[in-house]
């Protein structure tokens, strides 16, 4: 006979409350898990590390542009198929996926709107379309915009998120970076101002026209800024990269980039940039100071 019987344990099973989806967020910058609320709340920002998440077209034309004055151009430009590309799947049938997702034609959102006391015409790219990639209707709308920007004496802003080159569309993509950049230099040669904003991630073929032709190149923190990337030179030239390299911290430090913004103050130091490349009466009576980083 046992001295001592053994306790019976009863199995219990505990049912998980079902969490609505996309309450949280994980920062991939501190890792930390983040409410999206909070995310939201702060323009696209990590409250813990100030991480600067990526924005849709329309958010960024709503922290940027004053309310209802802005008027898109050349809405209806989309995307052919010139290559008939094939794969696992089509380039046709990422267009019409890409542009459920988006809610937009093609990687670029363009037109005219009140920046402050300034008429500004502004370039937007999406990275959530095919990944902000520049193929022939991206460098169509963006060579409009600075051909019309030129005609009505505008100064143009855009604000870079892309991966390059869309090489569905192979030439006909990479054509446009020569076409873009013909057309800064015309609207620069006529003395009008082109600021370019470069937010994470901006690199390859935009990286290497008119993205890096700006009067004035800022970026937001912590945005990945470069050609080719990371990875990519680290298995080329065998050779370890710096702590940070290619991120706009780096790319200030050694001269690429003018100055580093902050989401929450970048319509303020635009205007105030604004004010001092196209002085008006308006804009010369109070001239906010840039909060920006610069190098020293």
């Amino acid at each position: 006979m046992r001295l001592f019987d053994r306790k019976k344990y009863t199995s219990i099973k505990v049912r998980k409350k079902d969490l609505p989806s996309g309450l949280w967020v994980k920062c991939p910058d501190c890792n930390e898990i983040v409410y999206k609320h909070e995310i939201d709340e702060g323009k696209g920002v990590c409250p813990k590390c100030a991480f600067h998440f990526q924005i849709s077209s329309q958010e960024r034309l709503a922290l940027l542009i004053n309310a209802d004055t802005f008027q898109e151009w050349d809405a209806d430009l989309a995307s052919a198929d010139p290559l008939q590309f094939t794969g696992q799947v089509s380039y046709a049938a990422k267009l019409v996926e890409n542009r459920k997702k988006s809610a937009l034609k093609d990687a670029v959102l363009c037109g005219q709107g009140q920046m402050g006391p300034f008429t500004v015409a502004l370039g937007i790219m999406n990275f959530n379309f095919l990944g902000g990639s520049m193929g022939s209707v991206v460098g169509e709308k963006i060579t409009r915009l600075f051909e019309r920007a030129l005609a009505d004496r505008l100064p143009v802003i855009i604000v870079c998120a892309t991966g390059g080159a869309r090489m569905y569309e192979g030439l006909f993509s990479l054509m446009q970076m020569a076409k873009t950049s013909a057309a800064v230099a015309r609207h620069g040669q006529a003395g009008l101002p082109f600021i370019s904003v470069l937010t994470h991630p901006s690199t390859a073929g935009v990286m290497a026209s008119f993205a890096t032709l700006g009067d004035i190149i800022m970026a937001e923190p912590k945005a990945l800024i470069g050609f080719a990337g990371p990875r990519v030179i680290k298995e080329t030239t065998r050779e370890d990269i710096p702590k940070g390299f290619q991120r706009s911290e780096f790319v200030l430090k050694h001269g690429l980039i003018d100055m580093i913004v902050q989401r929450k103050d970048m319509t303020s130091t635009l205007i105030c940039l604004l004010g001092y490349m196209t002085p008006s009466a308006e804009a010369n009576a109070q001239r906010p100071t840039p909060n920006a980083e610069r190098p020293m």
